[in-house]
């Protein structure tokens, strides 16, 4: 009999001491487990699968009830440590299942000479420590089991050789899942092997090495989810994959594999829905000739060598919704029949060796979400039908891009990413980019563009990272960009719509395929690439390298989630606003190259994740701020070309004579204000030039000279001819 409590976990279910199976999976029972449970004897199996359990197993559980068969402990939040030890008197356990309890169970997986060798069908410790600051290896009872058919010990930390012996031991095997450890060593299976009841198996991220044996189809023939990922693995892909007929997805990223894509793969393996071959040293054309892979839906070859055009026979993957090629040595035109992929939704071609002009079926993709072509020669233009309706990511960096702001993007409402940096783009940024509400990432460093910032991109009420350097942009820094959030967004930048098909704790789960989009940004004066997670935590703004002018508006201060400001190498005058104090994320603030006076607001040393602080050339004057906090660390670097600027790191202020580190006033100008001085020599070598010019002119006009002399004559009657 089963019983399937959905309301309590009531002192009156633990007096059922005859029950024999006890299942309450997946509810929303929390707290410790009851420790009465260890009274019910009889016991069979016990299920408490998916709840918010938290606190010790009670070891009472493994100790005195003998009769299990069946334990499943998976999806709580156990705490404390757990002894396999104490499953020693369980000699008919069948089933043991501890996973997904997120590292907070320590379990001890040592256990006495005398451990029974009953036989497991089932056993998992996945997403578990395993005998904390020691090495986890796997269990050695297991090297007795030979008819197990699920093994779960993803992300445990284990070390030593890839147990090879567990398959070689288990022929019986279905699920076999050891992603995320530390196995190193060779995977080798002997020819006569036949794994036939096989269909996932998962060791990715791990650090096996070698080669994979050449007959792995004729092992695994019914494997449909084969993952070796994030390996050490080099060699060629054997060709006996192609027996793999039933293979649904497969995944040898992120390896050292050479050679070309083996045919056989590429034309027997027609319910391939996801192939991941990228981060490989492959070549060749990105596809055999003859490839057939009907069911395909994503294609990941990125990061290899592949050379010549796109292939024509991805149109036999008629389905395909992603395609990633990118970061190789294609060339050629992007081909006309693209437009007939009407499903694709993720288009990756960028760093390749591809030209243009893009062809107007290009324009018969309505679907794409994603699209990145960046570091190609697609330019000068991207036809102007482009469907941008769905579109979320946008990358077209270094492009040759030419003209005005692409007019194809007016009303692309859903896009995330705009990314343009590195392009001949020219022409003013144009006010209707304010209708892109969903706009979060703005890149545009690197252009021609000229005029305003426009106050409509104050409307981007979601701008985590805004960049427009390296332009020619003038006037004064819109102080409305203070309802910018940066960071604090309505915006969710999860991957799109786009479902693929993952397997977690024993079930089917639809989750995103994309991840998280990539977007490069200047900070600390380095480029990097943000991605995933740290994307989401990233926020920016970076105005340099125009000529901008007017003061820094205080308002900038209210920007309190920015992590990165940058408005160095403008005209920027005035002081350094004292709210700047607010920006209390701020890890990078670069006001270099200006001509900002006045004193650095002291305030600042209270900004305590700053670690990039640049106020260099510029007309600064006082004390530098005092070395605290942060401050402690800044270097004469963020201080020079400051002529009126003292104190450490710099040269010591004379407290005695404290008038000549005052800023310059009004009435002293005349020796102190640099402008002045720039002015006086100015208007001088005017005049200079004037006179020069003049004595020229007349040099080479007698007629003049003759003229001159008979006025001078006149009104000097000495005046000898």
């Amino acid at each position: 009999m089963i019983l399937i409590v959905v309301v309590s976990t009531s002192t009156g279910l633990c007096g059922l001491r005859n029950l024999e199976e006890l299942d309450i999976s997946v509810n929303g029972f929390w707290g410790p487990l009851p420790s009465c449970f260890c009274n019910m004897t009889s016991l069979r199996a016990l299920d408490i699968l998916h709840n918010y359990f938290s606190g010790a197993i009670p070891s009472c559980l493994l100790c005195n009830l003998k009769s299990l068969e069946y334990i499943d402990f998976s999806e709580n939040a156990f705490e404390g440590s757990l002894s396999l030890a104490s499953l020693a008197n369980n000699s008919n356990l069948e089933v043991f299942l501890l996973f997904g309890n997120h590292n907070s169970l320590e379990v001890n997986t040592e256990e006495p000479t005398w451990f029974p060798t009953f036989q497991l069908k089932k056993f998992g410790l996945s997403d578990c420590v395993l005998n904390k600051d020691a090495n986890s290896v796997i269990p050695s009872f297991l090297k007795e089991q030979y008819n197990l058919r699920c093994v779960l010990l993803r992300q445990s930390g284990m070390t030593g050789y890839f147990p090879n012996w567990l398959l070689r031991n288990n022929v019986n095997l279905e699920w076999f899942n050891l992603k995320g450890n530390n196995f190193s060593g060779a995977f080798f299976l002997p020819s006569h092997l036949n794994l036939v009841s096989m269909w996932f198996f998962d060791a990715s991220a791990n650090i096996i090495e070698g080669e994979l044996p050449s007959w792995i189809g004729s092992i695994l023939p019914n494997l449909q989810f084969l993952n070796m990922s994030s390996n050490l693995l080099n060699g060629r892909i054997p060709a006996s994959m192609g027996n793999m007929k039933q293979l649904f997805s497969l995944d040898l990223s992120y390896n050292g594999f050479i050679g070309e894509i083996p045919e056989t793969l590429a034309e027997n393996c027609k319910s391939l829905y996801t192939l991941k071959l990228s981060g490989n040293n492959l070549q060749g054309q990105m596809l055999p000739r003859h490839s057939n892979l009907t069911s395909l839906h994503f294609l990941h070859l990125d990061s290899n060598r592949f050379t010549g055009d796109i292939s024509p026979c991805i149109l036999n993957s008629s389905s395909l919704q992603v395609l990633d090629v990118s970061n190789n040595s294609l060339s050629g035109t992007l081909p006309n029949w693209i437009g007939d992929m009407q499903y694709l939704e993720g288009l990756m071609l960028s760093s390749n060796l591809l030209g243009g002009p893009l062809s107007l079926s290009f324009c018969n993709l309505h679907h794409l979400v994603l699209l990145d072509l960046s570091s190609n020669d697609l330019g000068p233009y991207i036809p102007p039908c482009a469907n941008v309706t769905v579109m979320r990511f946008l990358h077209l960096t270094n492009d040759m891009l030419a003209g005005h702001f692409p007019k194809f993007l007016f009303g692309a409402s859903s896009i995330v990413t705009l990314d343009l940096r590195h392009n001949a783009l020219s022409g003013e940024v144009p006010s209707w980019i304010g209708s892109l509400r969903n706009l979060k990432f703005l890149l545009l460093q690197g252009n021609n563009f000229e005029g305003s910032i426009p106050l409509d991109l104050c409307l981007l009420k979601n701008m985590s990272i805004l960049d427009l350097s390296n332009n020619n942009l003038s006037g004064k820094i819109p102080s409305c960009l203070k309802d910018l959030r940066f960071g604090n967004d309505e915006v969710s930048t999860d991957s799109f719509a786009t479902l693929g098909m993952w397997l977690s704790g024993g079930r089917y789960t639809l989750a995103s395929t994309f991840e998280l989009d990539e977007v490069y940004f200047m900070t600390k004066s380095r480029l990097e690439s943000y991605k995933g997670n740290i994307l989401q935590l990233m926020s920016g703004m970076d105005l340099s390298r125009n000529n901008l002018t007017g003061i820094i508006p205080p308002e900038v201060g209210h920007l309190s989630e920015l992590r990165a400001l940058n408005l160095s190498h403008n005209n920027l005058m005035g002081p350094i606003p004292e709210m700047f104090s607010n920006l209390k994320n701020v890890e990078s603030l670069d006001l270099s190259y200006n001509s900002l006076t006045g004193l650095i607001p002291p305030q600042l040393t209270e900004l305590y994740a700053l670690s990039d602080f640049r106020v260099a050339h510029n007309n600064l004057s006082g004390r530098t701020p005092d070395r605290k906090n942060q401050f402690g660390t800044f270097g004469e670097a963020s201080y020079e070309g400051n002529s009126f600027l003292c104190g450490p790191p710099l040269t010591s202020c004379d407290d005695s004579n404290r008038e000549q580190w005052t800023p310059p006033s009004l009435n002293n100008t005349k020796e102190d204000d640099p402008w002045r001085e720039a002015f006086l020599w100015s208007f001088a070598g005017s005049y200079v030039v004037a006179f020069l010019g003049v004595v020229l002119f007349l040099y080479l006009n007698s007629y003049y000279q003759y003229v001159l002399f008979e006025l001078v004559r006149k009104l000097i009657p000495s005046f000898p001819l």
